[in-house]
This record gives structure tokens, C-alpha cells and sequence, in this order.
């Protein structure tokens, strides 16, 4: 059934309550919409209802005003939800929601939202609190009713909006399992700009009696929106990003929609105009829900005038003031067309819309372009270069590819703040940086000057520095003295080469024994690792060798070892001076004699022996054997050319048996 434009012009002459019409003329919404005024009469009746009109003609109070009407205000007792309205999209979720509270405003119907990325407990607690008008989408809808959260079986009342999609084959399986939970004894209501014969032919097994309602123009075009004027080029790959710099530096130019086929492209595109200096933002599948949120307030309030987006973004969502849509690329399909640029051109005004086509996409858009009965079956090529660029969208003279830092008037994204909404997915990052947080970042750092220094001088004016290595040990710490003989102390003190670094440590030792008395007991705050340390610094460097390992026939004798607080000082004491005392070692060539033992130097180490390597069997060996039976009586065996040779023989000795081998082996 089509009906055409009525004569009403107040929703009051509708049938609509005063309360909901007061408060939609506290809005301003004082003249109905032909989809309006056509569906209102008949779903306030009661009957199922498919509605079809262009976008942006005001379809979400067509069901809408119906639905609250007949639920009526709400009542204590009542916390089950009446009506329930299934959407695609959580962004079209909250513009339905916003609509329906703004229709109930002096009812004070009870409005709850429900979709995925957000927290369940807020919308749990609703749940319990009561609704009366629940709008969300598919999938979480099942999952609060999986949980027994959420109970439909008193719904009167239900809503398909953008029925299209929601019958197609990805949300088809979870609309029926939703039928299937309310009653049979229901109004419902489908709604789209675009409605297929398949489509309405499915609908009619969930729908009793259903009339169609659909709202056409004057001139017959009942999808294409009549005020958006549309533009198509045909482009080249590398060069669309240039034509879309230029696109935005219009005169005129409002808020803007790029459409993009991917969530890569998305990224890529929003990375590379806010890289030319525009306020830009991106929404597709990949950002957390309060990333989705962020980026479209932004949009509405003005802090951007760009949004980047995948078809997430292209049904139902709207916003005032869009006055261009670009097809970054070729929509898939005529109807994804008509809801992209119906994003501008709404409720009366005017927009335009331009679309790109690559050369390997025009096979694609001549389908579109037949569908919709366009005139852009050739699309003219195009370039960043070409003059009808500048002349048809009103683009001035010599602009270039990046937005002049004058024109730079935007906050930002950044200046809108993201709301925490407790997102229960994965936690998800934009693609690249912004311009604020680019400018912000540091500069790059310079490389380190390295400088080597001896005691805070630079090793060039620095000579050698004397350095305690020896520290006093507190005399509070009870310490066992050790013994050293006369013969040691003065073997101790000969004199020494002059000082260095390698001869720090001895040094010290030697500055500590002249001042200690002759056969007194001296604190020992040397650790073994020290002494070995010294003891290798002392000996010439021609006896010094790679290993440290004492011969086997040389014994060393070791003063008792020192256990308790005193090992622990002697390694805390000197463990500063053995590192920064290293010791070099060079391989001596001519072999000396070994100095004598020392009381300073170290016990041998253990001698580490290499374990046995065990090589397993080789699997290529022979396990098994056949025995020889063969005896030394017994002949070898002839060859095959021994064998034929003897054959030759027999046959020309004339048939004599006497000649050939005795044996033959066949």
C-alpha cells in the first residue's frame, strides 16, 4: 500500500497525546513529517506497520511517538519492560534512545539503553529498578536475558529499525531467537530508507496483516535524497588523499563524513589528514565504545570537523550541520550509497556528496549507478591538478594539500574528554599519533658525550690519584687477629715499582704494614679474592700468564681461615678496591720460574675434569649378521660375464662336454 503526502500539519491533529506533543514542541518539531503523518494514524491503531522513506525524514518518531503512546505513563508496579526497539548499531542505539526520551519527556517514560562495550552492572541495575522502553542491540539484548536479567514476555510493542540490515543473514539468526522470547500477541513495526523485495517478502512471516507505508518525492525518487547534490570522479589510488586536502579547504565547507571501506584505510586516512594539520577523528569496529563515544561528541560540539568512518557510522546516525559526505571508496552495494550520503541533506537541507572511483571500481559503481538511475555512468576523471576540482566545489585558487596553519581553529579530539564506561572488550588504541600529541612530544636526544675520568677529572689532566683502598674497620665489630710473621712483614715492605693502577692495592697494603708495630697483631680486611688480586699485581709481568692455576707439587700454606663478622668485613672492605684495581694478564712467551709462596697468595683451584662424552651408536651399523657358511673347499663363484664367456666356449667346442667350469652356480 503507498500513500501519498497528507494534509495534516500538527501532530496533535494526529491523534498524538498533549504531552507528547508539548514536548516535542518544546523542541521545535511543530510540523510532522509525510512518513509521519502516514505511519502515526495507522500504528497508533495498532496495526503492524513496514515504513520506508528517506533518510533523514524523521522516522524514529514515526514508531517512536506510537510506541509511548500506547504504553502510557509509567506505574509503580510495572518494571518489566512493554516496548522494545533492536538496532544495529550501538551509535544508532543512543540516537533512538535520545529521541524517545526527548518524545516522554512530560510522560517520564523509563528509557534504557543496552548495548555491548559497556559495563553490565549500570544496565542491571536499571533492569531491577523497571523500564518501560528498552533500545539496544542484538547481541547484548540476548546476553541479559541469558543471564535472566532481562525478561520480554510482556512486550507489546516491537521495533525493527533499519529492518533491512537487521533481517539480512548476520543478525537474522539472533532476531529470531528474540521473536521467539516475546509474545505473539504484538505490534510490530519495521522502518529503513531502504526496503527490498526479499526483504519485505521475509517480514511478512513475523508480521500479522502488515501494510506497507511508503513515503515517496514528488518526482517519484523515493530512495536518492533530492536536496545532496552529488558528485563522482574517477581517481587514482595515490592521488585520492590530495583531491580529499583540497575537498576540505572549500568554501563553505561545514562538518564533513569520509567514508572508508576497511578500519585500516579508517586509520590510515585520519592519520594522514591530521598529519596535514585538520581536526580529525575515526570510528570503526576496532575503537573501545568510549573511543566511539569521544569521537562523536567531538563531532557534534564542533571540536572536529572531520570524521573518518567505516559504514558503522553510515545508518541512522544524525548530526546537524554535515555538509559533505566523501566516498573515500566505492560503496559495495546501491543501498549502502543511499545511507552514506544521507548523512548530509537532512530534514530539508542541502549537502553535497562526492564519490571516488578507482579504475578497477568502475564495473562496481556502473551496477550502482544503473540501480539508482543516476546520470554518472562515465565518471570524469580526475586529479589534485584539475581545474573543475577548484570550480565545482568552490575551492580557492592555489590551495594546497595542507591546511594553512591560520586555519587551524579546532581543539582537537583531545579536547573532548572520554568517558569511562567500564568497556568489558579488549582494550584498543588509535592509530597513530595526534598533531597536539605530536607537538608535545620532546625533542630527539642528542647522543651521550662519554668522557673518560679519574676522581672527577678527565684522564687527560688527571694524574694518578692516590685512593684509600684500605678502610678502617670500626672498632666496635670483635674481629679475630691475624698473625703475621717478621719474615712476611718485611718481605711485605721491600720497596715496590712506582705506583699505579694496577699497583693501588699493594700499595695501601704497604702504607698499613709500616704503620703497624713490628710483630703486633694486624686486622686482616682483605678477602681472598683481594689477595689473589694482589699477589698476581705484585709478580713481574713476564711470570704473569693466563691461567691461575698453582702446580700440583707446589703446597701453599694458608693462615687459618677467618670466619664470623670478619670475613664479612674483609670482603665488604676490599671489594672496591679489587674492582677498580683490575689485574691484565698477557701470556708470557719465554717461561720463568714461579715466585715463592706468599702468605698473600690464594689456595689452588679445584682442577675441573672434562666428563666423559659418551657418542651413542651410529644408527647406520651393523647389528645383526648373517654367519658365513661358506668353506675354504669351496670355489668362487663366477661373474655374469665369467659366466656368458664360458658359454661362448661351449658353443664353439662343438657340444664337447669336457671344457667349462666343473661347478656352475645359477
Amino acid at each position: 500500500m503507498r500513500l501519498r503526502q497528507a494534509t495534516l500539519t500538527t501532530f496533535r491533529d494526529l491523534g498524538v497525546t498533549p504531552e507528547i506533543a508539548d514536548a516535542l514542541e518544546t523542541e521545535g518539531i511543530v510540523t510532522p513529517f509525510p512518513i509521519q503523518e502516514m505511519a502515526l494514524p495507522l500504528a497508533l491503531s495498532g496495526q503492524d506497520l513496514i515504513g520506508q522513506a528517506r533518510t533523514g525524514t524523521g522516522k524514529t518518531y514515526a514508531f517512536g511517538i506510537a510506541m509511548l503512546q500506547s504504553i502510557g505513563k509509567p506505574r509503580k508496579n510495572r518494571k518489566k519492560p512493554r516496548g522494545l526497539v533492536i538496532v544495529p548499531t550501538r551509535e544508532l542505539a543512543t540516537q533512538v534512545s535520545e529521541d524517545l526520551v526527548t518524545a516522554a519527556g512530560k510522560l517520564g517514560s523509563r528509557v534504557l539503553t543496552v548495548y555491548g562495550g559497556r559495563a553490565y552492572e549500570p544496565q542491571i541495575e536499571a533492569l531491577k529498578a523497571g523500564v518501560d522502553v528498552i533500545v539496544g542491540t542484538p547481541g547484548r539484548l540476548l546476553d541479559l536475558v541469558k543471564q535472566k536479567h532481562l525478561d520480554l514476555s510482556q512486550i507489546t510493542t516491537l521495533v525493527l529499525d533499519e529492518a533491512d540490515r537487521m533481517l539480512d543473514l548476520g543478525f537474522l539468526p539472533d532476531i529470531e531467537r528474540i521473536f521467539k522470547l516475546i509474545p505473539e500477541q504484538r505490534q510490530t513495526m519495521l522502518f529503513s530508507a531502504t526496503m527490498p523485495g526479499e526483504i519485505v517478502a521475509l517480514s511478512r512471516k513475523y508480521l500479522n496483516r502488515p501494510t506497507h507505508v511508503r513515503a515517496e518525492h514528488e518526482s517519484g525518487e523515493g530512495e536518492a535524497t533530492p536536496q545532496v547534490r552529488q558528485i563522482v570522479w574517477r581517481t587514482h589510488r595515490m592521488d585520492k588523499i590530495e583531491i580529499l586536502s583540497r575537498l576540505l579547504q572549500a568554501d563553505g565547507r561545514g562538518l564533513t563524513m569520509v567514508f572508508c571501506e576497511t578500519k585500516r584505510a579508517c586509520d590510515m586516512v585520519a592519520e594522514q589528514l591530521d598529519t596535514r594539520g585538520f581536526a580529525v577523528a575515526a570510528v570503526h569496529g576496532d575503537l573501545g565504545q568510549g573511543q566511539r563515544e569521544q569521537a562523536l561528541r567531538a563531532f557534534r560540539n564542533g571540536k572536529i570537523d572531520v570524521l573518518v568512518a567505516t559504514d558503522v557510522a553510515a545508518r541512522g546516525i544524525d548530526i546537524d550541520d554535515v555538509t559533505h559526505v566523501v566516498n573515500y571508496d566505492c560503496p559495495t552495494d546501491d543501498k549502502t550509497y543511499v545511507h552514506r550520503i544521507g548523512r548530509t541533506g537532512r530534514a530539508g537541507r542541502t549537502g553535497i556528496a562526492v564519490t571516488f572511483v578507482e579504475w578497477e571500481e568502475l564495473t562496481r559503481w556502473k551496477m550502482i549507478n544503473q540501480m539508482l538511475g543516476l546520470d554518472f555512468a562515465e565518471p570524469e576523471e580526475t586529479y589534485s591538478t584539475s581545474p573543475h576540482v577548484y570550480s565545482e566545489l568552490a575551492i580557492p585558487e592555489g590551495t594546497k594539500g595542507v591546511l594553512p596553519h591560520a586555519s587551524r581553529s579546532r581543539a582537537g579530539l583531545s579536547a573532548e574528554r572520554i568517558e569511562d564506561l567500564g568497556e568489558t572488550g579488549r582494550t584498543r588504541t588509535r592509530g597513530g599519533r595526534r598533531r597536539e600529541e605530536r607537538e608535545e612530544r620532546p625533542a630527539a636526544r642528542t647522543p651521550r658525550q662519554r668522557r673518560r675520568t679519574r676522581g672527577g677529572r678527565e684522564l687527560a689532566e688527571a694524574g694518578p690519584v692516590e685512593r684509600p683502598e684500605v678502610e678502617l674497620v670500626n672498632a666496635k665489630t670483635e674481629e679475630t687477629p691475624a698473625i703475621f710473621t717478621a719474615d712476611e712483614i718485611q718481605a711485605a715492605a721491600e720497596p715496590k715499582r712506582a705506583r699505579t693502577r694496577r699497583g693501588a692495592a699493594s700499595s695501601a697494603i704497604e702504607q698499613a704494614l709500616s704503620d703497624a708495630p713490628e710483630a703486633a697483631p694486624v686486622k686482616r680486611t682483605r678477602s681472598r679474592k683481594a689477595e689473589a688480586a694482589v699477589e698476581e699485581t705484585e709478580a713481574p709481568a713476564a711470570t704473569r700468564s693466563r691461567t691461575r692455576r698453582a702446580p700440583a707439587e707446589e703446597t701453599v700454606t694458608e693462615p687459618a681461615p677467618v670466619t664470623g663478622p670478619v670475613a664479612e668485613s674483609r670482603t665488604e672492605n676490599v671489594a672496591e678496591s679489587v674492582e677498580e684495581a683490575p689485574v691484565r694478564r698477557t701470556q708470557s712467551p719465554v717461561a720463568q720460574p714461579e715466585p715463592e709462596p706468599s702468605f698473600l697468595a690464594s689456595p689452588p683451584p679445584p682442577v675441573r675434569r672434562e666428563p666423559e662424552r659418551i657418542i651413542p651408536a651410529s644408527p647406520f651399523t651393523v647389528i645383526f649378521q648373517s654367519p658365513d657358511l661358506a668353506t675354504d673347499d669351496d670355489d668362487i663363484a663366477p661373474s655374469a660375464a665369467t659366466e656368458r664367456k664360458q658359454q661362448r666356449r661351449q658353443s664353439r667346442g662343438g657340444g664337447h662336454g669336457g671344457g667349462g667350469n666343473r661347478r656352475r652356480t645359477g
